[in-house]
């Protein structure tokens, strides 16, 4: 990037501004703090979706790897408290209360990254299974007030249950609910093939986003893939569990967050379709055994493709207080708690 310093904005400054945006110069007055080339101060993002990344005092990356599409399948069902043990999640509320907390942090956060990626097309699918006729009507009213177009799909259990192998990698028998659970992600699975364009972020429904979640993803992946000329896999969170083992990892600079190469996460992951083409086999495998770990088809793709997750966080995971699957670190699960209140 090429600093040019300019202090008094009169009419020959205004006129070397104008040519070096020609140009693609940024103009930094650090005395005042400003971008003039952007109109915009330092402490704001100064990348331009599909165009540039730019970060001080680094200098600007090219981005060869525009995002076209972002569709987010929600994974609900709103009449299981969790799916393999009995304990009570932090807050301790219905399991309905988390799935609509999860959905308005998701369309909070689109929207704000709406502002930003102004030619990224949003939608949102929900594929629910048992849940009451209440509470999908509360899903689609929160869906309909957000200006994001949406679509709900029952689970077809049926469907898909019956690929399910009935004993696990564990040599113990599969329960209904991870039945229910499997047939759910092989949908989305299919549904993200058949439907969707470009990356597609496949979220359970005890997710809560930051308000910057999307936008910051859709920056990295940007960012990221143009850097190193290839597809990548986000996760949004940043588990605890991932801090019980010390371990080697690459760090990377995102828009406004850290972020690390990880090679676990659970079935809460945004992917390309070209990586989802390349590995269907595999992640159908995920739908059709349970392994142990159950996400270990996921783990093996992770050895192959780098995966990546934000430091702090910017999806908390809302389990059990003692789960090291659970409350990311650094934090403050509270306020994410209450702020997105209906």
């Amino acid at each position: 990037m090429k600093e040019i310093k300019v202090k008094n904005k009169n009419f020959f400054t205004k006129i070397l501004i104008k040519f070096c945006r020609t140009l693609g110069f940024e103009i930094i007055d650090q005395s005042d703090f400003e971008v003039s080339t952007l109109n915009k101060k330092l402490n704001e993002s100064l990348s331009i979706p599909g165009k540039k990344s730019l970060t001080i005092p680094l200098g600007e990356v090219q981005i060869t790897r525009k995002v076209k599409s972002l569709d987010i399948i929600l994974r609900t069902c709103m009449n299981i408290n969790m799916l393999t043990q009995s304990k009570k999640r932090i807050f301790e509320k219905k399991k309905e209360v988390y799935t609509e907390k999860t959905l308005r942090s998701l369309t909070k956060s689109i929207n704000y990254a709406k502002e930003k990626f102004k030619e990224t097309k949003f939608k949102i699918y929900i594929i629910d299974h048992n849940s009451d006729k209440e509470q999908l009507i509360l899903l689609e009213n929160i869906l309909r007030k957000s200006n994001i177009d949406f679509e709900i799909q029952e689970l077809k259990i049926d469907k898909f249950s019956k690929n399910i192998k009935k004993i696990n990698e564990e040599n113990k028998e599969v329960s209904a609910n991870q039945k229910s659970n499997m047939s759910n992600i092989h949908q989305s699975l299919v549904l993200s093939k058949e439907r969707c364009e470009d990356l597609t972020y496949f979220v359970e429904d005890d997710y809560l986003h930051d308000l910057e979640s999307i936008s910051e993803t859709l920056f990295t992946y940007e960012k990221i893939s143009s850097l190193i000329k290839n597809e990548l896999i986000i996760c949004t969170t940043d588990y605890p569990y991932l801090y019980k083992n010390i371990y080697d990892t690459k760090i990377f600079l995102g828009e406004r967050r850290h972020w690390r190469q990880i090679d676990q996460t659970l079935c809460s992951f945004i992917m390309s379709k070209e990586v989802i083409n390349k590995y269907f086999k595999e992640l159908v495998s995920m739908c059709e055994y349970e392994h142990y770990p159950f996400e270990k088809p996921l783990h093996n793709i992770y050895k192959k493709e780098l995966c990546i997750s934000p430091i702090p966080s910017l999806s908390v995971h809302f389990t059990n207080i003692n789960s090291a699957y659970g409350l990311s670190p650094n934090v403050d699960w509270e306020k994410l708690w209450d702020s997105n209140e209906g």
